[in-house]
């Protein structure tokens, strides 16, 4: 799954998240300060946020793409170098290339962020008649959100557009690694739909999945300090008082009450996706069969197959009612649950309504980064059930025993094509 884009898999994500903290060190040890020497300063500590699509190509954010380019040439061309691979431009500098764009987006959500406070604190000012203000005054404010907003649409369309062909590109790997050992893989039970299908959604949900992790990352490290910075206007949590950094600590535990809540409603659903998948394999095996065998796809069998199929959906059915309950009742929660945090501070008129949307806005941010598992355990679950069929060819492969679950598969259908002993 792996080796067939990366080289030598285990070594090269170890040397990713080595490299990686490197640079995160480097950077606020320092790094950030040295592109003021060609003419790229960091942004003083006590400056103002630069509200609008300027701060895109502003000298702070120009040194860090300078510096992130680099960072992944340097990386590039060793792995180019120590251990040579047809899929590296793909796998190294593709996928550089899309955690650039995650991190992309990131910058978009704290620039959406930074404008939602002099805008609401305008609107608040003219609604309550204690700001003068013209039509002109609220067009710019939306034209400055309008220029962000199209950066970002722009950005996100074409890294969707690469994302495809990336994604396309670890399945072509797959599917010529898988190829090259076919005469080993092809007597494993659905292997045909494996191969076309399976390494499709893999590569799928492995991008989707680890773009939405390091998006997660990003947000934290964006977001937690601004987070920090909100928890002066709020120092009283309700039921609860006073609390040193409430905001955060209530992001947290938010977070990790979600997750426990939702993994435990959800944890049988990994295995009967991946049964969901073997009974439609076995059902879809046989009517194949039946295209040209007339003595195969009889009406029994395929009804006992067919059985099985609606079983299995019925069961799966069942256990999604009540997951879904408590993933909805959570999420739906969730979204007014820092307003629930504030009303101390509201009521004892701490807060301006631009702070209001920015806390939330900031707040949300953070919550959905440590939501990780509850926001894309339904991909999680998908995923396993994707890996637990794709690991018999590994498994297969390397001459290891088969996943016991494939062997238990192969056993009940050696009994049942036994000649009946009468």
């Amino acid at each position: 799954m792996f080796v067939s884009f990366f080289p030598q898999p285990k070594l090269f994500f170890s040397s990713v998240v080595l490299w990686t903290a490197v640079l995160v060190a480097g950077w606020f040890l320092g790094g950030d300060q040295i592109g003021a020497l060609i003419g790229l300063p960091p942004a003083l500590p006590d400056a103002p946020p630069i509200i609008g699509v300027s701060v895109f190509w502003s000298p702070p954010f120009l040194w860090f793409y300078i510096y992130y380019v680099l960072a992944v040439l340097i990386f590039y061309g060793f792995w180019h170098w120590y251990s040579p691979h047809p899929w590296d431009q793909w796998s190294i500098l593709g996928s550089s290339l899309i955690l650039f764009t995650t991190y992309f987006q990131v910058q978009v959500s704290v620039a959406i962020n930074a404008w939602y406070g002099p805008f609401w604190d305008l609107i608040q000012g003219v609604v309550s008649k204690t700001v003068k203000a013209t039509e002109a005054d609220l067009h710019a404010q939306i034209i400055t959100f309008l220029g962000i907003a199209l950066v970002a649409v722009t950005v996100l369309v074409l890294t969707n557009f690469f994302v495809s062909h990336w994604v396309f590109r670890w399945r072509t790997a797959m599917n010529g690694y898988y190829m090259s050992y076919w005469p080993k893989l092809r007597h494993i039970e659905g292997a045909a739909q494996r191969v076309q299908e399976d390494t499709m959604r893999f590569s799928q949900i492995m991008e989707d999945l680890g773009t939405k992790f390091v998006d997660s990352i990003m947000t934290l490290i964006a977001f937690m300090p601004i987070l920090l910075g909100y928890s002066k206007h709020i120092t009283v949590l309700p039921f609860i008082g006073h609390v040193p950094q409430p905001l955060v600590l209530a992001a947290i535990f938010w977070a990790i009450f979600g997750t426990v809540v939702i993994a435990t409603a959800g944890i049988k659903l990994p295995g009967l996706q991946f049964r969901n998948q073997r009974v439609e394999a076995a059902y879809r095996k046989e009517l194949v069969y039946g295209e040209d065998d007339p003595a195969r796809a009889q009406p029994q069998t395929v009804a006992e197959l067919f059985s099985n199929v609606r079983q299995n959906y019925f069961r799966l059915y069942f256990h999604y009612v009540y997951f879904n309950v408590v993933r909805y009742l959570y999420l739906q929660t969730d979204n007014i649950f820092s307003y629930f945090l504030m009303v101390p501070s509201m009521i004892a008129g701490t807060l301006t309504l631009g702070l209001i949307n920015q806390v939330s806005s900031a707040f949300s941010q953070v919550t959905n980064s440590f939501q990780y598992l509850v926001n894309s355990w339904s991909t999680i679950v998908e995923l396993l059930s994707v890996h637990k069929r794709l690991r018999a060819f590994e498994a297969t492969i390397r001459g290891e025993p088969l996943p016991d679950i494939d062997r238990h598969f192969i056993e009940r259908q050696a009994e049942a094509n036994e000649p009946d002993p009468a």
